[in-house]
């Protein structure tokens, strides 16, 4: 009666351990499988960057999509308000061009997504080259620290696209 209680309270107190301390001691290192998708995660975003140095960024901080082949914004066209992704492109192309003031200005969330890419690159290019599961490092940010502050800031982001849209204080001068 008395094992079966302390062999009960040791599983309850087992399960309870977060999955942080209760990991194994021996490295787990992926497989070729595990490497490879990390490889197209880093490709993905190097290619974005890339583009972007390509694209030249528009002076007006908006269109500059549009030197790279591709249409112009219908939601800004129809309402004449800009959409949420409205200057995300110029932002990119700021920012790749080291002038992360005019990436930020133009497109605040399109500044943090541009970060996220450049971050998001280096490490997957270290977990494709290490080994190491991306779970390892991802486990060091609080998940109270992503998805929700990262919505919040894009709704205030297109908030003050709409404002210096709509004073004509848009975009950043060459």
């Amino acid at each position: 009666m008395i094992v079966t209680r302390v062999l009960i309270t040791l599983a309850v107190v087992t399960a309870a351990v977060p999955r942080v301390y209760a990991l194994s001691p021996v490295p787990v290192r992926l497989r070729a499988g595990g490497r490879l998708i990390a490889v197209l995660v880093a490709g993905v975003c190097l290619a974005l960057l890339i583009l972007a140095a390509v694209a030249t960024p528009s002076p007006s901080g908006l269109g500059t999509h549009q030197t790279l082949g591709l249409q112009g914004c219908q939601f800004l066209r129809s309402t004449g308000l800009p959409c949420p992704s409205c200057g995300m492109t110029t932002s990119f192309a700021w920012f790749v061009r080291g002038n992360w003031i005019a990436s930020f200005y133009v497109q605040p969330m399109g500044f943090v997504l541009a970060l996220m890419a450049a971050m998001t690159f280096w490490t997957a290019t270290y977990v494709a080259i290490s080994g190491k599961p991306a779970y390892v490092l991802l486990r060091f940010i609080p998940r109270r620290y992503t998805v929700l502050p990262l919505l919040l800031f894009g709704a205030a982001a297109w908030g003050w696209k709409i404002f210096i849209h709509l004073h004509g204080m848009d975009g950043w001068g060459m």
